[in-house]
């Protein structure tokens, strides 16, 4: 019974240290990167935040056109008659339905827009710093996200960001 209990310890120890050598062997290079300062940073992020802001502004003036519409056949319906005020009820609904429309309609495509291109923007990022990985010969990469402590000398951030920027600035 001892020897089981001496045998059993001694399999345990050798599978200890066989697993960390393994383990010690496997990943050689880590790094890691702050991605939201990268997809902030990226010089395609700053455009589109720049591109999509000028058609918020367009949207938005669209849009006080419609309700300056709508506030002008309110103040014109006010001085109407009473039997006057019918055509102009159908006209000021039809105004509001009108603007209801378009705001729905232009914050879907805002929306969609704003998706698809954070989502171009993302794979780009995934593909530079894959081929950084390769590159640089690194086992793995990590997102700051999921690091509960990381040295400076791991985070690979301004180098992948310096990469990003030079790759887009040159299509």
């Amino acid at each position: 019974m001892r020897k089981m209990k001496i045998m059993s310890l001694v399999l345990v120890i050798v599978f200890a240290f066989s697993t960390m050598a393994f383990a010690q062997e496997g990943v050689k290079k880590i790094g890691y990167l702050d991605l939201s300062l990268i997809f902030d940073s990226y010089e395609k992020t700053k455009e589109f935040d720049s591109l999509l802001e000028g058609k918020h502004k367009e949207y938005e003036k669209l849009r006080t056109g419609k309700i300056d519409k709508i506030k002008e056949v309110q103040g014109r319906m006010a001085l109407l008659k009473e039997e006057e005020k019918g055509g102009v009820e159908g006209e000021l609904e039809s105004l509001k339905e009108d603007l209801m429309t378009f705001d729905q309609a232009q914050r879907a495509d805002l929306t969609k827009q704003r998706d698809e291109r954070i989502r171009e923007i993302l794979l780009e990022i995934e593909k530079i710093v894959s081929d950084f990985a390769v590159k640089e010969k690194y086992d793995l990469i990590l997102n700051d996200r999921v690091l509960i402590y990381g040295s400076d000398v791991l985070n690979i951030t301004e180098s992948v960001l310096q990469l990003l920027n030079e790759t887009y600035n040159k299509k």
